[in-house]
């Protein structure tokens, strides 16, 4: 078996990242919320399960939509860090990518109640009704997107209520 720590970490909601970060949370929300979404868990050995997931941005939270018996469900429940990242697909031309954008941290299952009250505010179909609702302690975000000017890659993390730019050629 390993043993994985587990470290103690600031976390947020996304209101949170709105509040602290207004322009960065402006581009980085579509860019979550758009194109396909994948999720990483941690195994029960420690090792990576990347999985599609359905996430969205509802009432001030990262929101994960889960299926009852999946693995990364399990995975979840023994260890709670995730790691999402929505792919915009980027293509050969620079100048038509918009960007990817991915975000860290904690899944925690939300109370019947809220659970209840997202699905509500996604507009999930009933037959998901008792499907488990996740709301992600966000850790991090990141947007990787085209730097202007266009010949280098922009990547701006959000953490803790500071937002740096860095770029890469």
């Amino acid at each position: 078996m390993v043993s994985i720590e587990v470290l103690p970490a600031t976390s947020a909601t996304w209101n949170d990242v709105m509040e602290t970060a207004p322009a960065f949370a402006a581009d980085a929300g579509p860019l979550l919320e758009a194109g396909s979404k994948i999720v990483a868990t941690l195994r029960k050995d420690g090792s990576p399960r990347i999985s599609a997931i359905d996430m969205r941005l509802v009432e001030g939270h990262a929101v994960l939509m889960l299926m009852p018996h999946s693995q990364k469900v399990r995975d979840i429940r023994r260890d709670p860090r995730v790691a999402v990242h929505a792919s915009s697909h980027a293509s050969a031309d620079m100048a038509s990518w918009p960007g990817d954008a991915k975000l860290c941290g904690r899944a925690v299952q939300a109370d019947p109640v809220t659970a209840a009250r997202l699905r509500d505010a996604i507009g999930a179909p009933e037959e998901v009704a008792g499907d488990p609702v996740f709301v992600v302690d966000i850790t991090e975000v990141v947007i990787t997107r085209p730097a202007p000017g266009g010949d280098q890659v922009e990547v701006i993390l959000w953490k803790g209520g500071d937002v740096r730019r860095m770029q890469a050629r």
